[in-house]
Order: structure tokens, then C-alpha cells, then sequence
């Protein structure tokens, strides 16, 4: 039988990375893909949602603050400060029987005006992701994102029957 597993020292196998990644690109696709479809203030991202948004708020009393600029925005040094990752650390593993996945790897948008982008993406937990989205979904932050993911269907909607119509006079014109 082999020994203890360390975390602190065990390689990192290339294939699971690879899975991990595929699957908070999907997660990040899925939720975009609500934000278009769904007003923020109505989205429900699990059974918890209230009790995410009332912990989340007492446990980081400084997200609570108006006009809510350290939820608009995320401060990645401060999520990964030494007392950041205590702090959160402790919110997280409180929903370790509570919430699936609680621990999984999650993309979110730094920006909540903005759509996912290179430059407005960082990696976080599942229940980080949970926190912040639930937030911004409560105190209107995420309005201008459901705008924005409306309108850039609409193009993609538009774009799409620009390119059948196109097809289809082509096909009429070489019979």
C-alpha cells in the first residue's frame, strides 16, 4: 500500500489539470449564458442563496458597504492575503456538507460590469464564486453584465441569420 498522500508535495498530474480547467470554462459559459437569460435579481444559484448572502455579509462586513465597490470590483491580493486566506478558508469549509462541489475551481469576472475576458478573470473556489455572485446578483451589480450578455446575443443571433440568409442566396443562385 503506498503512503500518506501530501498535497504539499504530490506532482500535479497535466490530464486532471486539463479536466479541472474544461470545467470552470463550461461553469463560466453556463452562468454567462444565465446572466443573458435570466434578470440577476431573480437568479437563484442554489437552494442556499440566502443563507450564502447572510453569512458572506457577517462574516466580511467590508463587502457591505456601499456602493459595494469591494464586491463591484475584486481585490485578488486581498483574496489571497494571508488574512484573506484564513478568512475565507473558514467560509469555505463551512459549506463542506452543505454545497457540491463547495471546493471546486471556479472562473470569475473581477469586474462585475464586464464580461469574462483575459483581463477580467481570476480562478476561485466554487463557494468564492457563490459569494460574490450571489452579492452581486442581490444588490443590482450584475444588472449592466445582463445587459451586456443580452446584447452580445443579439448579435451572435443576428450574425447567425446574416450568415444563413447569405447561404441560402448562394444555394438559389447556383441552381
Amino acid at each position: 500500500m503506498a503512503g500518506k498522500f501530501d498535497p504539499n508535495t504530490a506532482q500535479n498530474a497535466v490530464e486532471i489539470e486539463k479536466q479541472f480547467a474544461v470545467k470552470a470554462v463550461e461553469h463560466a459559459q453556463t452562468y454567462w449564458n444565465l446572466l443573458e437569460k435570466v434578470p440577476p435579481r431573480e437568479l437563484r444559484l442554489t437552494k442556499l442563496d440566502d443563507e450564502i448572502f447572510e453569512h458572506t455579509m457577517e462574516i466580511f462586513p467590508e463587502l457591505n458597504a456601499e456602493p459595494y465597490d469591494k464586491v463591484t470590483v475584486l481585490d485578488e491580493d486581498w483574496l489571497k492575503s494571508p488574512d484573506g486566506k484564513d478568512r475565507w478558508r473558514n467560509f469555505i469549509n463551512s459549506y463542506e456538507k452543505k454545497i457540491k462541489d463547495y471546493n471546486f475551481g471556479s472562473l470569475i469576472r473581477t469586474d462585475s460590469r464586464d464580461e469574462y475576458g483575459e483581463k477580467n478573470t481570476i480562478f476561485v473556489t466554487r463557494m468564492q464564486f457563490y459569494a460574490f455572485e450571489i452579492a452581486r446578483n442581490r444588490l443590482g451589480l450584475n444588472d449592466k453584465a445582463h445587459e451586456l450578455a443580452k446584447e452580445e446575443a443579439a448579435k451572435e443571433k443576428a450574425k447567425a441569420e446574416k450568415e444563413k440568409a447569405k447561404g441560402k442566396k448562394k444555394a438559389n443562385s447556383t441552381r
